[in-house]
């Protein structure tokens, strides 16, 4: 009777957090609009928060710096905006003109793929024709949800320079209040959380976004080399899926790859564009990231893929952006409660070193590394 007891109240313990998972899932499913901007002023808080601070110390009053720095910020990224918007312009002209040039470079090349199989050619053409037809009338619905989705998001945004200035000029209440709900023998361990989360946040924000604004300057000057037309849109479109972790070098990639085989219809242009951004995403992956980001997001890849795919099921692009700095931030607050520190090790890079290909490793095997490296 005693084990069955045991088991009755596991099971019930189970199903009591396995529902407050679901409802969780379901809340922020259906509140996510107001949710994310939110969430994406919090983060952009931090990163503001080093210049609002440097102005209070100025003696400039907190209100007065914080809108400041907002404006500020906003008018040097309006301006940003308004420049690539102008070099956007021939491009945006000639687009209807090359998705029509691509639709047919496509039909052409698959009924000639089609034909090497032995399939008749006009017949292959005719079928893709008729398919990419029925495409289209059923893509109607789909473009008018993407125009509602997108108008939706843009005025959600619009508020976000609202909730930032609102998380600056209230944050002394928050951390107050945070205080006020902490046991005493916590509050250093809080004031730590609060520093690290600060230091995480802002470092890897303004790390994205350095990164992001090197490869737009990599990726146009590799696509001009390499002899792609509209080099620059082509280039700073790919570099802002850079925004989002791991995925973004070979989602950016694969635009100016598209535009090289469908509307330039050459392949070894678009084996040229594939070779460049190979060694991009090497630049990226070795030497932008680490050096410019930093290594104090310490969550192990396992968890930022599955978390990019979950956070894309549940928010979209936005959750994309977020899940990473939040993964960080849970990792630090999950370190510093005792009964969480399990799931902070989960979520970070510790226990895999014996596995991890490490340099040192390297030289057991290859002898002539330690010979031309005697001080390694």
């Amino acid at each position: 009777m005693n084990n069955i007891d045991k088991r009755y109240q596991l099971a019930k313990k189970v199903t009591f957090y396995l529902l407050a998972a679901i409802l969780f899932l379901y809340a922020i499913i259906a509140v996510r609009n107001f949710l994310y901007p939110i969430a994406f002023g919090f983060l952009l808080a931090y990163l503001a928060y080093p210049i609002v601070n440097w102005l209070e110390k100025k003696r400039v009053p907190r209100i007065v710096a914080s809108f400041i720095t907002i404006i500020s910020t906003l008018a040097v990224f309006g301006g940003i905006a308004i420049f690539v918007i102008a070099k956007f312009g021939p491009f945006a002209e000639k687009l209807p003109e090359m998705v029509e040039l691509a639709m047919a470079n496509l039909i052409d090349q698959l009924s000639r793929f089609g034909s090497a199989f032995g399939l008749n050619p006009d017949e292959t053409k005719i079928f893709v024709e008729s398919k990419i037809e029925d495409l289209m009338n059923t893509g109607d619905n789909f473009f008018g949800d993407v125009f509602s989705t997108t108008a939706n998001t843009i005025f959600t945004f619009a508020i976000l320079p609202v909730y930032i200035f609102l998380f600056l000029y209230y944050r002394t209440k928050f951390a107050y209040f945070m205080f006020k709900i902490t046991p005493k023998a916590r509050k250093a361990d809080l004031i730590n959380i609060l520093r690290q989360i600060s230091k995480v946040s802002a470092q890897y924000l303004w790390g994205v976004l350095i990164v992001v604004l090197i490869l737009m300057i990599i990726n146009t000057v590799g696509l001009t080399i390499v002899g792609v037309k509209y080099a620059l849109p082509l280039g700073i479109i790919s570099a802002l899926f850079n925004f989002i972790p791991y995925f973004g070098t070979l989602l950016g990639g694969a635009v100016p790859l598209l535009f090289a085989i469908l509307v330039e219809n050459d392949i070894a242009l678009a084996f040229k564009v594939l070779i460049l951004f190979i060694i991009i995403q090497f630049i990226e992956n070795n030497i932008l990231t680490p050096n410019i980001v930093g290594s104090n997001v310490k969550v192990n890849p396992f968890f930022i893929i599955t978390g990019l795919v979950g956070a894309s099921m549940v928010w979209g692009i936005p959750g994309m952006l977020l899940i990473v700095p939040f993964l960080a931030i849970s990792k630090i607050v999950f370190s510093h409660i005792e009964s969480m520190k399990p799931f902070a090790f989960l979520l970070g890079e510790e226990g895999t070193a014996k596995h991890a290909i490490q340099f040192k490793k390297l030289q057991k095997y290859l002898p002539f590394i330690k010979k031309s490296n005697p001080d390694v």
